[in-house]
């Protein structure tokens, strides 16, 4: 059986309604709009929640069962030994890609320089495991948030000693990235952002945190990384305040300072501490040409924090496949990692596959729906006919940029208040939401 006390997870259909271990629709090799739905999902796992997280919360220690539990006391033991659990569970779900953090993977010494010797330790094994079972790295990242030294940022620290640090690390995570072959490289600013801004100079601050980046980018260069550069929004958490706080924000920043080498990273939990739906963020993104890659997640909408669960809202899978379906795909090298963890209830070694399971099905199921909605090009027709009167007349020289303040006036000096009326129709929005429930039901019925 292995390390996992667990077969290899199949496709088993929807003989059975229960949500067990086997998948009722994701199908890896089913060709959906053009490519198999591994290649429109592209899913990888999160070694940080799945192999680290104890299910620990604020009022209480963790409840996770492991098969590592209790059997290495050394530090290092423990990490090289989880690389073995990590890639037969990869394996054994069938996903084609994980994600990582340095500081998920192997512990941290006194100085930099020993940290980086277990690091490597740590990254061989990896390498040797990808290399026999390939898998690759969807993307990896560097923690600049754990640690206490972190307390105030890292490239928008008011400390240069912090700010060194933090460079000198993230230069050899692109150094492991480049040695794994890594698609993308992530930046998640879990600190870099401000508690109070009395004490805050903003604008010194981001501009640090834009030198940061273009150093990044250049020795990524430098070494012939060929990866693409990821920010990840988030609102809040655990700053007040962070400079990444939204899509169009990050979006913001990016032109600002001129950086344009690097996409987005999305999170549905993300979204909604920002205020924001999934798709939202997701169409923000992909309009401005920004979509780079998505984390696969949902929160609790009446909780008002990053809770990480598994993603099994099929309204909101649906939603997110639309947006990716009608871009042509997550990004240009992006996929759909699982930055989710199980509940504190729910604890046995197999939650880790029946989670997992869940959220591969739920985007599976979301892909099909989405995909039906595209062939009856339901959401096109209904936003086409809505926006027809910039087809002709008055609206076609808005569209064509020939209107003027003046024309536009003329046009609309004597037009009576009932004819302005008259040119609006309703949105039938109750309609709309039921038939996109329609649909949900139609095509699973049939799948």
């Amino acid at each position: 059986m292995g390390l996992w006390d667990i077969d290899k997870i199949e496709y088993v259909g929807r003989d059975n309604i229960e949500q067990g271990l086997g998948f009722r629709y994701y199908d890896a090799d089913k060709v959906v709009a053009g490519k198999k739905m591994k290649d429109w999902l592209r899913f990888g796992v999160a070694y940080w929640h799945t192999f680290d997280a104890e299910l620990v919360d604020p009022f209480g220690v963790g409840t996770a069962h492991r098969p590592w539990a209790g059997k290495y006391s050394d530090p290092m033991d423990l990490a090289l030994a989880k690389v073995d659990y990590a890639f037969e569970f990869f394996t054994k779900l069938g996903v084609e890609y994980f994600c990582f953090h340095d500081r998920d993977i192997a512990p941290e010494g006194d100085t930099l320089r020993e940290t980086n010797a277990m690091l490597d330790k740590v990254v061989d094994k990896i390498e040797e495991n990808m290399k026999a079972t390939g898998v690759k790295l969807l993307w990896n990242t560097s923690s600049l948030f754990t640690n206490p030294r972190f307390v105030s940022g890292a490239s928008t620290s008011p400390y240069a000693d912090i700010y060194a640090y933090s460079a000198g690390q993230l230069k050899h995570s692109l150094e492991i990235a480049k040695r794994l072959g890594a698609e993308n490289y992530v930046f998640w600013g879990g600190r870099e952002g401000y508690e109070n801004i009395w004490n805050t100079q903003m604008k010194r601050e981001q501009e640090h945190m834009a030198k940061f980046f273009s150093m990044c980018h250049d020795y990524a260069k430098e070494i012939g990384l060929d990866a693409q550069f990821l920010i990840e929004p988030k609102a809040k958490e655990p700053t007040t305040h962070q400079y990444d706080f939204d899509a169009a924000t990050a979006i913001a920043f990016l032109k600002t300072y001129g950086i344009d080498f690097m996409k987005l990273n999305l999170e549905g939990n993300h979204a909604n501490l920002a205020g924001h739906t999934y798709q939202h963020e997701i169409r923000t993104a992909r309009e401005a040409g920004y979509l780079g890659s998505l984390d696969a997640n949902q929160g609790d909408k009446l909780l008002g924090w990053d809770l990480d669960e598994f993603p099994t809202d099929l309204y909101e899978t649906v939603a997110v496949m639309w947006e990716v379906l009608d871009e042509g795909s997550i990004g240009p090298k992006g996929g759909l990692n699982f930055d989710a963890k199980p509940r504190r209830t729910s604890f046995y070694e197999e939650d880790l596959f029946r989670a997992h399971i869940a959220g591969m099905d739920a985007f599976a199921a979301g892909l099909l729906i989405a995909d039906k909605m595209h062939q009856d090009k339901f959401i096109e027709n209904l936003q086409a006919e809505r926006y027809s009167s910039y087809d002709s007349g008055i609206g076609a020289t808005i569209e064509n940029g020939t209107a003027t303040l003046a024309t536009l006036e003329e046009y609309a000096l004597d037009k009576p208040q009932a004819e302005l009326i008259a040119a609006t129709k309703s949105d039938h929005l109750e309609c709309v939401k039921g038939t996109i429930g329609n649909y949900m039901i139609e095509t699973l019925a049939k799948a």
